[in-house]
């Protein structure tokens, strides 16, 4: 994966214009396949003028009925949950809020209306691969209302959000609700979670090795934070969540270069992957700060190795490079 996200924006653009006008659902899915990767180059204002456009020619197809198919039927869904995302680029947190909200309830009604019994006149079977679509959507948009709720600092609200997701199968949306409560403070609630994840003998080892060590840290016991993390790394040495959490260890324990060294290999063993995330470099620039006041030089080393894995849309920001 290259990131060449403003090729596939160009090459979107071209398909468009050179599609049949007949073929909706094809320009459709071109159209979310160009905002989409605009978005991703953080060209928030062009993709929300180009959003905006396309609705508005959207919401003027006569007659009425017409109209409504195409947006019932046709649209695609991504399509909706990115036209609500442009509140959220324009700064309005809450109206994004509620322009989620306002489709989470559309996916619970068309989940409800799925699995009811047809009318005599319609079918006689409900239709359960339309209710579990939906049901699906309807998740996927209170996973995104969770994390915006956790960017706005309301953890009791994203937990409330996400607990009636969780299933005895989802470990992993378990485990999520134990970080949100442990990012909020409530350290009892997720003690709860987590050993629910512990109990459970299908979760996978390395998210209860990971589980572990959050807690650990959040205890300040980062011995025992390392211990776990370099357990989950030595059963899967590519999780780099994994690498990072545990320079964090490192640091918090006073091993600065040891942190360094870690994060270090992990992006020559993987620089694809290393170089788009940005916590990732984030934290190695702040740790570069910390080793000696030449940081800067080694930022700079840094910022030329990324480069040349990077691709399109990453904000140079997280490297810490001054300005001027």
């Amino acid at each position: 994966m290259t990131n060449s996200w403003r090729a596939i924006a160009r090459q979107a653009r071209d398909r468009i214009v050179e599609a049949d006008p007949e073929e909706v659902p094809y320009i459709l899915s071109l159209w979310y396949l160009r905002l989409s990767s605009l978005a991703r180059m953080r060209l928030f204002n062009q993709t929300a003028a180009e959003c905006t456009n396309l609705f508005a020619v959207l919401n003027a197809v006569e007659p009425p009925a017409t109209r409504a198919y195409v947006l019932g039927c046709v649209l695609p869904f991504e399509l909706d949950v990115l036209h609500a995302r442009l509140k959220y680029w324009a700064g309005d947190h809450v109206g994004y809020l509620d322009a989620l909200a306002a489709l989470l309830r559309r996916c619970k009604h068309k989940a409800r209306a799925a699995s009811a019994s047809a009318s005599s006149r319609a079918r006689a079977h409900p239709d359960p691969a339309a209710a579990g679509m939906w049901a699906e959507r309807g998740s996927r948009v209170s996973l995104i209302i969770a994390s915006q709720l956790v960017e706005m600092r309301d953890f009791a609200a994203a937990a409330k959000v996400l607990e009636p997701l969780c299933t005895p199968a989802s470990a992993a949306l378990r485990s999520a609700v134990a970080r949100v409560y442990l990012q909020g403070g409530y350290v009892a609630m997720a003690a709860t979670h987590f050993a629910a994840v512990a109990a459970d003998p299908g979760a996978d080892a390395a998210q209860k090795g990971t589980n572990a060590a959050l807690f650990a840290s959040a205890e300040g016991d980062w011995p025992r934070a390392e211990a776990e993390l370099r357990r989950v790394l030595a059963a899967d040495p590519e999780c780099f969540g994994a690498v990072n959490n545990l320079a964090v260890a490192l640091l918090n324990q006073g091993k600065l270069q040891e942190a360094i060294q870690v994060l270090e290999d992990a992006f020559r063993a993987s620089p694809a992957a290393i170089a788009s995330a940005e916590p990732f470099l984030f934290n190695l620039s702040t740790l570069y700060e910390l080793r000696s006041s030449a940081g800067a030089d080694k930022k700079r080393d840094l910022l030329v190795e990324v480069a040349k894995w990077a691709g399109d849309g990453l904000r140079t920001t997280c490297l810490k490079l001054p300005t001027t």
